[in-house]
């Protein structure tokens, strides 16, 4: 067994990080938690607000994973919020760049640097993987800058960027939101339903963190299942572990009047096939690659 790991993890009250930080405790490993409010002991206190990061405290890791970000579906995107969500992301990743190049051969030894599908953007029914070019608009906007804002450290470490995509858990994130309205039978596919979803079951997601920390992985990584669904392919599905009818089409205008149209669009009616190719290569093997398992093991039906 490889020697124990000391990993320090931004975001890990989040929802990634909490499984996360239990699955590397569980394997042995030492997490700890790199926090913005007044640090505990076995925690490291930074500012990435204003890019504050005492580099000797990170000396002793061996890697820290990044997931610092606030929420993209949380709230309407206003230019404030969409300055907070860039910035949220960006800056506290240069933040931990500049401590790793103030360190240079005494930083950690891998930095893990969150990203997302949204990098590629709506691309219809194309075929995406790591070499797929960025798409336009926002988000991927967003992400490249995040990505090339970690790719800065790659001169004194290891960089992996992993590009979530759609994380299956009822306690967060897209599923959490369907699932009371699937539950009374109200539920059925988004606008035309022809969008691509590529999603991830959280076991999976923690699992391919873990499998970027402990290999020599580099790069943009999709963390997405191997088999993306339609939209419509996604609600029967999921009616069907629930053992509920999905008639009832949820009209694109909905969603936008709650959430606002540019939010909508992103997350529910923008279309990204992707597939997990650099994971592949590198022998990484999912527990959960079809979508009705995976949805019975999070949901336990």
């Amino acid at each position: 067994m490889a020697a124990p790991l000391r990993v320090g993890i931004t975001g890990s009250s989040g929802l990634i990080g909490t499984a996360l930080t239990a699955a590397l405790i569980d394997g042995g490993h030492v997490v700890v938690p790199i926090v913005r409010r007044a640090a505990k002991q076995g925690e490291i206190g930074w500012d990435p607000a204003a890019g504050r990061l005492d580099p000797s405290d990170v000396a002793d890791l061996d890697a820290v994973v990044n997931l610092a970000g606030v929420g993209i579906g949380d709230h309407r995107w206003t230019d404030e919020y969409r300055a907070l969500i860039r910035s949220s992301r960006v800056d506290s990743t240069e933040t931990l760049v500049r401590a790793y190049h103030e360190l240079g051969s005494d930083a950690p030894k891998a930095l893990v640097s969150a990203s997302a599908i949204g990098y590629y953007g709506d691309r219809g029914d194309e075929t995406l993987t790591e070499s797929s070019a960025a798409g336009d608009g926002f988000l991927p906007s967003v992400c490249s800058e995040w990505e090339q804002a970690a790719s800065g450290a790659s001169d004194v470490t290891r960089v992996a960027m992993i590009r979530t995509g759609v994380v299956l858990t009822p306690d967060g994130g897209a599923l959490a939101k369907m699932l009371p309205l699937f539950k009374l039978g109200l539920g059925g596919r988004f606008g035309s339903g022809a969008q691509w979803w590529s999603w991830i079951s959280l076991t999976d997601e923690v699992r391919a963190i873990v499998h970027a920390l402990t290999n020599d992985v580099e790069g943009p990584l999709n963390l997405t299942a191997p088999t993306p669904t339609t939209n419509r392919e996604f609600t029967d599905v999921l009616g069907d572990v629930l053992g509920r009818p999905t008639f009832l089409p949820v009209p694109a205008f909905g969603p936008k009047l709650v959430v606002g149209a540019d939010v909508a669009q992103a997350l529910l009616f923008d279309s990204a096939r992707v597939l997990p190719a650099a994971l592949a290569d590198h022998g990484f093997e999912f527990e959960h690659p079809g979508l009705d398992a995976a949805l019975r093991a999070e949901l336990g039906r």
